[in-house]
């Protein structure tokens, strides 16, 4: 009896299936990542490259002596350095301040009842459609007095609508009982919303502070409007003049780009699992 047992054939629902791989498909997707970083690797690659090196023919992909004078070049071109300190410190409090407005505006749009919630939302939504270059002359009147400072790069790029509603849309999805809970032991609303509305909603304030800084870091025509002295100019406007200063040395503007792009992928890195599990979420909605 046990060697008709040991000797039986497995039953079928018992068998470990066999992954099905779609090969089409993931030649696809292969192809398709090596067309978004190609342009990365040559970059970076580039970067360390002599000017003998990029104008060779045909292309090569390795240097042939790794260059890092094309990074001091940059700092010595222009002043490198206070661009990237300038961007990093403006980008930084955009978003910490468009993330605190678009928060409360979310919560008070979700969870507060008031009068004529419906059509401040609607209001809201519409700026949504209204293209930048409509607005930078009502922009400039009404900070031309903050001409040169950092406040006048800063305030008047501190609201969205698009990260207010990305945050709505999670809060919507917190359900109002944890809400009438906290109530029910004495809870404000500000108590709510840090204790309550916030930590469920982390992946999703994660991805719109991402999606802020990116927008801000590579901020290009208010800061040029806003600004006459270097003391003041971002990233983005040094990155023209770098152009202009090395027209043909293409290796110290790749330099510069890889400078430049690394906070923006150290963010990435930093929340990459929120991002992941925001999209998740998303896709669990129903």
């Amino acid at each position: 009896m046990d060697n008709y047992k040991a000797n039986s054939p497995m039953p079928s629902s018992l068998k470990p299936k066999r992954r099905k791989y779609n090969i089409p498909i993931f030649v696809i997707l292969v192809l398709g990542a090596v067309a978004m970083i190609f342009p990365f690797v040559w970059m970076i690659l580039s970067s360390f490259k002599t000017t003998q090196d990029i104008y060779t023919y045909p292309p090569k992909w390795l240097p042939s002596t790794f260059n890092w004078k094309n990074y001091t070049a940059v700092f010595n071109l222009i002043p490198f350095g206070r661009y990237y300190l300038n961007s990093i410190f403006t980008s930084v409090m955009q978003t910490v301040i468009q993330i605190m407005l678009s928060i409360f505006g979310a919560y008070a749009i979700v969870f507060l009842d008031f009068p004529g919630r419906r059509k401040l939302t609607t209001l809201i939504r519409t700026t949504m459609f209204v293209p930048m270059v409509v607005t930078l002359i009502p922009m400039y009147l009404i900070f031309n007095a903050l001409q040169d400072t950092y406040t006048g790069i800063i305030l008047p790029q501190v609201f969205s609508a698009f990260t207010i509603f990305l945050i709505l849309s999670f809060f919507e999805s917190i359900p109002r009982d944890l809400c009438d809970s906290a109530k029910l032991d004495g809870c404000g609303y500000f108590r709510i919303m840090f204790n309550v509305v916030i930590p469920n909603a982390k992946s999703s304030i994660a991805t719109a502070a991402m999606f802020a800084f990116l927008g801000h870091w590579k901020s290009y025509t208010w800061p040029l409007i806003i600004t006459n002295k270097d003391t003041y100019r971002t990233l983005p406007i040094g990155m023209k003049y770098l152009v202009a200063e090395s027209s043909k040395e293409y290796q110290v503007m790749m330099a510069a780009s890889v400078m430049a792009i690394l906070p923006v992928l150290i963010l990435f890195v930093i929340f990459e699992k929120q991002l992941v599990k925001s999209i998740t979420l998303t896709g669990m909605k129903s």
